[in-house]
């Protein structure tokens, strides 16, 4: 954990998931205001739309923050790596893709690489290429996940074997008791998602955040199985008329153009459901208020210690 944050200049284990479409400047810089590492989500947005929201991240905040490039995704993965040496951004996440070419050209910049993977086999891959973190993400991750579908309980202690560069836990995680779980299974820290979209600083739309304060523990189904684009979104109208195509035979075009980005912005920043869908991991059902981004990393931080304390005193 120390390692970790000694590593990205941070002072917590606690990094925000790069969130296409809703990772701007607001919740990047308050997640690194309050000690965790921010993350820009490129999505599939130009350069000149990423530049803009490094400029007003770094009139928000001096501290360490990260630009996620989802490689396969985003047609502009190489010039927004130029971008980020460019602007001198202190991270960069990269994932969706083979991270190997863009690493040391990263390294040589000073900039710290941060690679999700999904497989020991990747985490072995990205180490090998060079990554200093990796973020291992089970399939209770909202949003776009591996079509392997291995979750964060089994995933996490076999990675940690198998590498020797800390690793940290993504999907399944919303307070201290999920980062005390990933710390005893052998992560470094915790990436989360879903749980940064309910707080107070996280710009969507209201109905998105009240989808997650009122969610149910199967709150959320899992789109593009039958075209081996897995991706967890919330049980909405929208989301429901997808799987109900798969199940009909929907093709690998028009489940990419029903997922595209358009209907995640009418759906995340717009609130609506029956037109869009909105990302959601499993964690959706711990979701009980909307505290400010400095509060939840407290209330974490807190938790966490305290469970670990008890689990030491039960059974030492």
């Amino acid at each position: 954990m120390k390692h970790l944050c000694r590593l990205l200049n941070i002072e917590y284990p606690i990094i925000q998931g790069g969130m296409g479409n809703i990772s701007n400047a607001a919740i990047t810089s308050a997640v690194s205001n309050a000690g965790g590492l921010g993350t820009i989500g490129s999505g599939v947005m130009t350069p000149e739309e990423v530049e803009k929201l490094i400029v007003e991240t770094k009139s928000k905040t001096t501290k360490p923050f990260a630009i996620n490039i989802p490689i396969n995704v985003n047609p502009h993965s190489t010039a927004l790596v130029d971008l980020a040496i460019k602007q001198q951004v202190p991270v960069v996440s990269l994932s969706a893709g083979n991270p190997a070419p863009f690493i040391e050209k990263l390294h040589e910049a000073g900039i710290k690489v941060i690679v999700v993977v999904a497989a020991v086999k990747h985490a072995q891959k990205a180490e090998a290429a060079g990554a200093d973190v990796l973020v291992a993400e089970g399939v209770e991750a909202a949003g776009i996940n591996s079509n392997l579908e291995l979750t964060t309980m089994t995933l996490i202690p076999q990675i940690t074997k198998a590498v020797s560069i800390p690793v940290v836990a993504a999907g399944g995680v919303g307070d201290g008791r999920g980062l005390a779980a990933a710390l005893l299974l052998g992560a470094s820290g915790v990436q989360m998602g879903t749980r940064f979209i309910a707080t107070q600083e996280m710009p969507v739309h209201s109905y998105y955040k009240e989808r997650l304060l009122n969610a149910s523990d199967q709150e959320t189904i899992v789109l593009g199985r039958s075209v081996n684009q897995v991706r967890r979104v919330l049980k909405d109208t929208y989301a429901k008329t997808i799987l109900e195509q798969e199940k009909a035979g929907i093709t690998l075009e028009e489940y990419n153009e029903k997922t595209s980005e358009p209907y995640h912005i009418k759906g995340a920043i717009e609130g609506n459901g029956e037109d869009g869908y909105m990302n959601s991991g499993q964690i959706a059902g711990l979701i009980q208020h909307l505290p400010t981004v400095e509060e939840l990393i407290q209330e974490m931080m807190k938790e966490m210690r305290e469970r670990l304390a008890e689990v030491y005193t039960e059974y030492q």
